[in-house]
This record gives structure tokens, sequence and C-alpha cells, in this order.
């Protein structure tokens, strides 16, 4: 009833990488936010949603749960950002609910919340989700995805750590 002696989930060394959510698959290089797309804060990928489930895009432990934002760590020591829409820090959390927090671990491709896609289209903000590798610099040796249209946590490519 409360989760007590509830078993934790093991963390996997995992190196895929899942679609944070259902839609195509672009460079982040294409994303109109030039913090992601100049890869100030490190590579990575992005999707432009066509629906509002959002699914982990790692295997990992959760770091961070943001209004809009959900951190990840890997069991090889990659960070990842999920950033769901751009300029969406405007909107105070209204219409995102992620179903879980800090410390949970989660299967890549594993359902983790949702976005409200009509709320973030009304308040004039782009729905485009970017994934990224924040420790590029120190962790990722490459990754390889493929760029299409995909449904929401299924398996897109794989990033490999130094």
């Amino acid at each position: 009833m409360f989760g007590f002696g509830k078993k934790k989930k093991e963390l996997k060394d995992d190196k895929t990488l899942y679609a944070p959510l259902a839609g195509q698959v672009l460079k982040i290089e294409e994303t109109s936010d030039p913090v992601f797309s100049q890869k100030i804060m490190g590579d990575g990928y992005a999707v432009e949603p066509t629906d509002g489930k959002i699914f982990a895009p790692v295997s990992g432990t959760i770091t961070m749960v943001q209004g809009h934002a959900l951190g990840f760590t890997r069991a090889d020591g990659l960070e990842v950002l999920l950033h769901v829409g751009i300029d969406t820090v405007s909107l105070n959390g209204a219409p995102f609910n992620f179903t879980v927090k800090v410390d949970d671990v989660v299967d890549g491709g594993e359902e983790v919340g949702s976005v409200d896609l009509a709320a973030v289209e009304a308040a004039g903000l782009a729905k485009t989700t970017m994934v990224v590798f924040t420790n590029t610099a120190d962790k990722l040796a490459d990754f390889t995805l493929n760029y299409e249209s995909v449904d929401g946590g299924a398996t897109i490519g794989s990033a490999n750590t130094k």
C-alpha cells in the first residue's frame, strides 16, 4: 500500500537511445533555440512531437525534475537532459505532468509523463523537444541516430561513452 519493501528497479547498463515523444527525429542543429542548436549545453538530438506522451530517452536514474525538463544519469555516467519545448520554462510547469521523481530508476522507452501540446502551442511556443548530453566533452565518445518519424519510446540509436 505504501511501497514499503518495494524492490527498487535495477539500473541497466544500456547504450540505446529512445524517442522521448512520437514525432520526427531531428539533428539538434535544426532547432530554433541557439542554446541547443549551437550545442552550448552539449550535443544531442531533437524531436518535433506529434503526441504528448513522454518517454525516457535513456535508461538511467532521474537526477532532476523541473516543470518542463528531466535529468537522467546513465549507468556509465552519461548525463542526459530532456527539455520539452522551447522557452517552456515560462509556463511554470502548467502543461506538464511527470510521473517520476528524483532517484527513480527508469528503463529507456518507459513512459515518464505527458505534456499538453495544445497548451504549449496556445502559448505561442515551439513544441520541439531536445535530448542533450550535458557532459558531452567529458563522457560522450559518439552517438548514432535514425532521423525519421518514430513512435514514442521507440529505439532510435545508441550513444557510447569514452
